[in-house]
């Protein structure tokens, strides 16, 4: 696996206006070409169907989640095999996964049409048009009975933090992370992207059958935008909390699904946007 971080040269200014020379840490922010290989035995094609600006490690998770949560795929067992794209440029070799289906998996060829070119910073950014936002297979959740006492919410942001290696060396990575309905972590991931963290969050249980995640928590560094509560519905997550805001459409399209939305969970406060019934001892409010 490549090395998610490198070295550059930098000057320091400090409050006393004194300059010094340091070596910094930098996350490293490289393309992933992701193709797809698909059809009948006799008519198999290859297609390159998105290249999106990430943090090298974990491209297979990565490619996976996206695959699902861009409704290209339905489940893992859509999937034969992920592997790196032979290139006569060692530099290149591994900045492009081929996915390959199995035969008898049908593709959505409009679905192929959408020609993503997607940035670190946003996911939906780069789609042809509005009405390619919307993925049409997000399935229903589980129903919203009280799972994880409130007060539990307060501990998630210090766990995710604990196990932030990359960040801690760059201080510029996103992160996302499941958690059970105990707190108990069960995964994470780091990224220069939002969506490409979750991404490959969902990636990994994706390829371990683990879906849908009903039973889970996820957890992001950031805000909560719309594409982070499509991506994590589809995968079937009844909750999300996010350390920063969320859009008024992200907390629109929870809404809609039955989604518990949280937000501004940090300093021992949150908001609970919609779905506080998932949420034990939440007590009064007016």
């Amino acid at each position: 696996m490549k090395n998610p971080t490198t070295y550059a040269h930098k000057i320091l200014k400090n409050k006393r206006g004194k300059f010094t020379s340091l070596t910094d840490q930098l996350a490293i922010e490289e393309p992933l070409e992701i193709q797809l290989l698909f059809g009948p035995a006799s008519q198999r094609e290859r297609k390159s169907i998105s290249v999106t600006m990430r943090t090298p490690g974990y491209d297979f998770d990565l490619a996976a989640g996206f695959l699902l949560t861009e409704g290209i795929i339905q489940s893992g067992k859509d999937i034969q095999k992920i592997a790196y794209a032979h290139s006569p440029d060692p530099e290149q070799f591994d900045n492009t996964v081929v996915v390959v289906l199995h035969n008898s998996v049908i593709v959505a060829l409009d679905q192929l049409e959408r020609h993503f070119y997607t940035s670190s910073s946003c996911g939906v950014c780069g789609k042809a048009s509005i009405a390619a936002i919307t993925v049409k297979s997000i399935p229903e959740l589980a129903p919203a009975t009280p799972k994880i006492p409130a007060a539990l919410l307060h501990q998630l942001p210090d766990n995710l933090r604990k196990v932030q290696a990359v960040f801690d060396k760059t201080g510029g990575l996103h992160a996302a992370a499941l958690f059970d309905w105990n707190g108990r972590l069960r995964s994470w991931r780091e990224d220069v992207g939002r969506h490409n963290a979750v991404d490959k969050l969902i990636g990994e249980q994706i390829l371990k059958n683990n879906l849908p995640l009903s039973e889970s928590l996820i957890l992001v560094s950031g805000r909560a935008s719309f594409e982070l509560i499509q991506k994590s519905l589809t995968a079937g997550i009844p909750m999300l909390a996010a350390v920063g805001a969320p859009s008024s459409l992200a907390v629109q399209l929870a809404e809609q699904h039955g989604m518990t939305l949280i937000g501004f969970l940090r300093n021992e406060q949150y908001n609970v946007y919609c779905g506080a019934e998932r949420l034990r001892n939440v007590g009064n409010y007016t």
